[in-house]
């Protein structure tokens, strides 16, 4: 008989134990949210009815991606950096994202199409520029190749070869902002040559992240070209085999989501890079629970009130005249903090840095909590812009608001790493825990048919399931009764705390 056998119908309750290192989630703080901001997420949260968390994330995103080029922030004399932010969603297939991301995004898509359209007549004037150009410099090398031949002096021929070269016409730049799923070196030659401030939005966070087959080395550079796009650094592209190129001025945002298998599966071929070298310590992480079995289907509504508030504001930003240089680089304006605000910046920052040491809340995760106030900083910048313009300092209501948000994805990324380092068994007995505690809380109920487990939770495969059950049923967190062919997991009432519970749906307990 198995573990998970002998614990069927076990009686009464004993005072739960603690899942080692389990640290519970936090709601998200939509209040912090300026007004319209979380109108326009709750608006369409009610719709999707996807994790809160990452409708926020969406419009987060859409906020960076259209102010970075515009700002950058100065936190103190010495410290100043870009204004995009770096948003990871750790969440399965089905979540919705990308949904979520298209509501928010779409007044981007309608600019670059704009763009793209007001640019045409420029690029067909430079494709036949180019033409003539790359034409007479053919008949220079064809006229240096048959004087040589020849036994004549080809120096004439070279100077003009070289002054024809300084004369080669440059591509219009074209506002290319939201990118799809770029390797990094793809995502710096579009930085570099077609438009300085771009996004990566992307649902299949592998490829970008170059988790597929990827090497140490490789996994290496790409950490560290990300890392120096997040700083706002220069990066310089050495390539063999085509042209090198030089990244200078550019601001980039990144809005990922990964399954967390598949998050797992990297950290594990970049044999620790991925937090060795600080890389997802920049991310904003955001690690909900799966509403996926519990969205009922509503009609879209006949109109998006606080959505288009929104967008409408979105669109106005985009309209501002982008400072870039002849170069193609960007050269934004430098954001200050009001006396105020730096006061309250000061004291984020030192509140973090007491928690730092051995022994101290944030210690093992100290190199996200490192980066936490760069980031608050960040998004108070696009709070300011947002509702005040980039003439205006970054107000104190705006850095609280900020602080709020990135002291939630901070406790995100405490949660996910606190469980990363749990043994596989008891990693997967805390998911389960968590998704079996969040569905009795919501459907008011401490008893839950396995097959719901097994259709609607974390763990999808009959053998995992059983042990995490095992595991739960060891930490007096779970009894398991059978009637029959159905298995009922009851939850120490303990856990919850949820008055006048129901009994769960005997009617959908799956044959088991």
């Amino acid at each position: 008989m198995s573990a998970f056998d002998d614990r069927i119908d076990e009686p009464g309750w004993q005072r739960p134990q603690s899942l080692t290192a389990k640290i519970e989630a936090l709601p998200y703080p939509l209040d912090a949210l300026p007004t319209t901001i979380r109108e326009a997420v709750t608006e369409v949260h009610d719709f999707v009815k996807c994790p809160v968390s990452l409708v926020a994330c969406s419009a987060l995103a859409a906020l960076s991606l259209s102010i970075q080029a515009h700002v950058d922030v100065r936190r103190a004399n010495k410290l100043h950096g870009p204004a995009g932010l770096f948003m990871l969603s750790i969440a399965e297939s089905g979540e919705r994202k990308s949904t979520c991301d298209s509501f928010f995004t779409s007044e981007i898509r309608k600019y670059e199409t704009e763009q793209a359209e007001a640019s045409a007549p420029k690029i067909m004037e430079y494709f036949s520029e180019f033409a003539a150009w790359n034409a007479e410099k053919e008949g220079l090398l064809a006229a240096i190749r048959d004087s040589g031949k020849k036994g004549n002096s080809t120096q004439a021929l070279r100077e003009d070869l070289l002054e024809l070269e300084t004369q080669e016409p440059k591509a219009p730049r074209v506002p290319r902002l939201i990118l799809g799923d770029e390797t990094p070196e793809a995502l710096s030659w579009s930085l570099a040559k077609k438009w300085p401030s771009s996004g990566v939005v992307s649902s299949e966070a592998g490829t970008v992240l170059g988790s597929h087959g990827i090497g140490t080395d490789s996994a290496m550079r790409n950490l560290a070209l990300l890392n120096t796009l997040w700083d706002g650094g220069e990066l310089s592209i050495g390539r063999k085999t085509s042209e090198s190129f030089t990244v200078r001025g550019a601001r980039l945002t990144v809005a990922l989501q990964i399954q967390e298998s598949t998050l797992k599966s990297f950290f594990d071929k970049s044999s620790g890079l991925a937090r060795g070298t600080g890389f997802l310590a920049r991310f904003l992480v955001a690690w909900p629970d799966s509403t996926q079995g519990s969205r009922s289907f509503t009609e879209a509504p006949d109109s998006w009130p606080k959505l288009e508030i929104f967008n409408q504001r979105i669109a106005e930003i985009l309209k501002m005249d982008v400072p870039i240089t002849a170069g193609g680089w960007l050269v934004p304006a430098m954001m200050e903090f009001t006396p105020d605000a730096k006061r309250l910046w000061i004291m984020f920052h030192d509140s973090l840095e007491a928690q730092l040491s051995a022994g101290g809340k944030l210690y093992d995760v100290r190199d996200v909590a490192s980066k936490a106030a760069d980031n608050a900083a960040r998004l108070a910048a696009l709070f300011q812009v947002f509702q005040h313009g980039k003439d205006s300092a970054i107000e104190a209501d705006s850095f609280l608001a900020a602080s709020k948000i990135v002291a939630w994805h901070l406790h995100e990324s405490r949660r996910f790493f606190g469980e990363l380092a749990l043994p596989v068994e008891l990693a997967n007995a805390a998911r389960l825990d968590s998704w079996l505690v969040e569905y009795c809380r919501r459907e008011r109920t401490h008893l839950v048919g396995k097959s719901d487990c097994m259709q609607y939770g974390p763990l999808r495969t009959k053998k995992l399931l059983d042990e995490a059950i095992t595991e739960l049923c060891e930490l007096d967190r779970l009894i398991v009764h059978k009637n029959g062919k159905r298995i009922t997991l009851k939850v120490n009432p303990a856990l919850l705390t949820v008055a006048n519970a129901n009994p769960a749906n005997f009617a959908k307990d799956e044959v088991v």
